[in-house]
């Protein structure tokens, strides 16, 4: 990106919006306050109002804003309470609200974590839809193992299932974040609790760095078959997105200008294609995964990119892919 900043180098990408009206509800984004890179609701809503009809988002969890006394097992409270009052300020700022909130929680702690849940749940201003707990993990250091540290095979763990089987009688969805040699995982899970709604972010985290780079062909020949049996989970819904994610290995922002909407749909568009012909458009839903997207494309031509790869959708499944399956989701009314 030679002597640009990161501002500079997205600039260098300007792209006249797509189908401006076609309403959005971004599922996935963050925020933190990191010194460096801090992502709020100024950024937030500098993104969501850069030119598509985003009206709601979802947050979801991130290590931030943690308490930092009271009792240890409810201290991941804090970011519920931080986003709760972010999403209340949402509202008075217009734009894009926050709509609803995914918060973190430690399905290991059994059924013991029911008191962490429903804290979350008063804490969230009625925004509070469900958890992740991110279980990432490759069997090669190389590849970065999530802020959990989950070690291998977590979701078949008694511990966990437990802890699973208490978010789910509670009525809390799981979101899913995996590396794609784990997806079997998540089925089996799903499997065992047909009544959950589990949502799989990142369209099953097909891995492009480490020792799988280079070797695309090869790890979308492993990730197909795993996405196909996920799919026959009728309870599973699939986030299509985090193709701006630096560990899927199409260094983008190692390029001297931004991707355009064109390259991003030609280099993703068919794997896209293909989940959503898998779950069908009521399974799916574009997001954003802000700000870690934003270190490969811009908010605005990230959303271009996915408008061209479901161009050929019906109203109706746009509808869905883009809002509807969201908000069902996440029960945002």
């Amino acid at each position: 990106m030679s002597s640009l900043s990161h501002a500079e180098w997205l600039r260098t990408t300007v792209e006249e919006i797509l189908e401006p009206s076609l309403e959005i509800v971004d599922p996935h984004h963050h925020l933190w306050d990191f010194p460096t890179n801090p992502y709020r609701l100024a950024e937030l809503h500098a993104d969501t109002g850069s030119g598509h009809n985003v009206t709601e988002t979802v947050f979801v969890e991130c290590t931030w804003g943690y308490r930092t006394d009271g009792p240890e097992h409810l201290r991941l409270v804090g970011e519920t309470e931080h986003v709760a009052a972010e999403a209340r300020a949402s509202v008075a700022a217009g734009g894009a609200e926050i709509a609803a909130i995914v918060s973190r929680a430690d399905l290991t702690a059994g059924a013991a974590v029911e008191e962490l849940l429903l804290a979350h749940d008063a804490a969230g201003d009625g925004k509070f839809r469900g958890i992740r707990h991110a279980t990432a993990w490759d069997a090669d250091p190389a590849i970065h193992e999530t802020h959990t540290r989950p070690g291998p095979g977590l979701m078949g763990t008694a511990a966990f299932r437990e802890g699973f089987a208490t978010l789910s009688r509670l009525g809390f969805s799981f979101d899913a974040w995996l590396y794609h040699p784990q997806i079997h995982e998540l089925t089996d899970l799903a499997r065992a609790f047909p009544e959950a709604t589990i949502v799989c972010d990142h369209l099953g985290g097909p891995i492009g760095v480490g020792p799988y780079a280079g070797r695309r062909d090869e790890v979308l020949a492993a990730w197909r078959p795993q996405m196909t049996e996920l799919a026959s989970c009728p309870n599973v819904v699939l986030k299509v997105g985090g193709i701006g994610m630096t560990s899927y290995g199409m260094d983008w922002h190692r390029r001297p200008t931004a991707p355009t909407s064109t390259e991003l749909a030609a280099a993703w568009g068919d794997e896209i294609r293909y989940c959503i012909d898998l779950f069908g458009p009521d399974r799916c839903m574009f997001e954003s995964n802000f700000p870690v997207d934003g270190r490969s494309v811009s908010y605005a031509v990230l959303w271009n990119a996915f408008k061209r790869i479901a161009a050929d959708a019906s109203p109706s499944e746009k509808a869905a892919l883009f809002a509807g399956t969201a908000r069902r989701t996440y029960r945002i009314a």
